[in-house]
Order: C-alpha cells, then structure tokens, then sequence
C-alpha cells in the first residue's frame, strides 16, 4: 500500500494566552500510521492536535494537514478539513437526548448526507465496524463508558476520515475497557487510517506498540 502523507509540520509554534506551549515541532504523519503522542497532563498534547483541525492557530513555521496550509487558513475551508478528521474525545460528548442511531444521524445529516437509506446504511456500517450494531436504539446513559467510546469511534468514522485524532481515549476507562479500544483503533489504522492518539498510560504503550513521541519542556521529541 503506497503510503501518503498526511500532516506535516516543520518547526511550529504554539502559544496559548501567549504563552508557549510547544516550539520547533517537526512531525511527518502518513496514511496508516499509529501514532502516540505521550506527556504529562498540560504538556501540549491536546494543543498539537486541536491545531491539527485549526481550533487553534499555528503561531510560527509551516503546517499542512493534507492538502490544507495551516498557517492563515482561511475560516471558509476549516469545516473541509475537519470533514477529513475524525475526533476521538476522552469525556464522549454524545449527545444525551438522542438514541446511538440518532446521534450518528445528526453528524452525517450536518456534513451534507440526505438520502435516508444511504444514512441508514452507513450507521449500520460504522457501528458494526466497533461492535455496536446491535445498540441503535440505546441512549448514552444506558451505555458503560466502553460502549460509549465506541460509539464515538464509529461517529468519528462515519466520513471515512483518512486521519482520527483521539484525545485520551482511555481516559474515562479502565485498564480492560481501554485495551480493547486501543486494540480496536489499531485495526482501524491497519486498514490504513492514520491513527494520532493522546495518552500518558504508558502501560498501554507497551502493550500496543506504535511510533512514540512525547512532550516535555515545550518540545515534541522522538521517544
């Protein structure tokens, strides 16, 4: 499989409130890569990735995500960019009124999908993929932490994303629950999705092996 590269970032810079969180990141990420992004709590893993969807802006050097400059993009063209990521939260942010089926629906009616059949078929598709095609009609508060994390896999695979960006996925979870969606977001990048994920449990780490790198001291250093 020819792989193809996705994020680039040569000696980035990133500020909050004016100060700086991390300098001179340089990052090559390619279709199917895994990726762990390791760090204290407040070292700058959660900043390097939502800069990835443009949540927050690239203060100095050059970043692409695919074919989208970072630096100065232009406010009408973020809503593509993210259509192309898949974003993994720690804390779910399902919405708690409405069904699993529902809340799939809601993410793919809002990035243009209209044909109710074609979004039927894709609900089933995504949460077959994570194991939960059998809990359409569940509401989130009906769900362990485990299920809803999967449902979030699959809501973040719904657009067939060629990157998924998961912020402390494991988290919420314990150890057992957070192997098997570690486990199951490797498969994922196995099929040739780049996979960047946030974690500062080493444990998991070592158990699924993956490219490492780690913020320490406002840099991104190869682990």
């Amino acid at each position: 499989m020819v792989q193809e590269q996705l994020v680039n970032y040569s000696n980035v810079q990133l500020s909050r409130e004016e100060n700086i969180i991390l300098r001179n990141v340089n990052l090559t990420v390619n279709s199917g890569d895994f990726l762990y992004i390791i760090g204290k709590v407040g070292s700058g893993k959660s900043t390097l990735m939502k800069s990835m969807y443009a949540e927050l802006p690239i203060e100095e050097g050059s970043a692409r995500v695919f074919d989208y400059e970072l630096v100065g993009v232009k406010r009408r063209l973020i809503p593509f960019l993210r259509r192309k990521i898949g974003i993994v939260f720690q804390d779910f942010q399902l919405l708690i009124d409405r069904t699993v089926e529902k809340n799939l629906e809601f993410v793919l009616r809002a990035t243009g999908w209209n044909n109710r059949c074609e979004i039927k078929d894709r609900i089933n598709e995504t949460l077959a993929q994570v194991g939960m095609q059998n809990k359409t009609y569940k509401m989130p508060h009906e769900l362990s932490g485990g299920e809803q994390q999967r449902v979030v896999i699959a809501r973040a695979l719904l657009n067939s994303p060629a990157l998924i960006l998961a912020d402390e996925p494991t988290g919420n979870l314990d150890p057992e629950t957070g192997s098997q969606i570690v486990a199951l977001l490797q498969e994922i990048s196995g099929r040739g999705t780049a996979v960047i994920m946030s974690t500062h449990n080493y444990s998991i780490v070592q158990a699924f092996p993956g490219k490492i790198m780690r913020c320490e001291d406002a840099s991104l250093l190869l682990y």
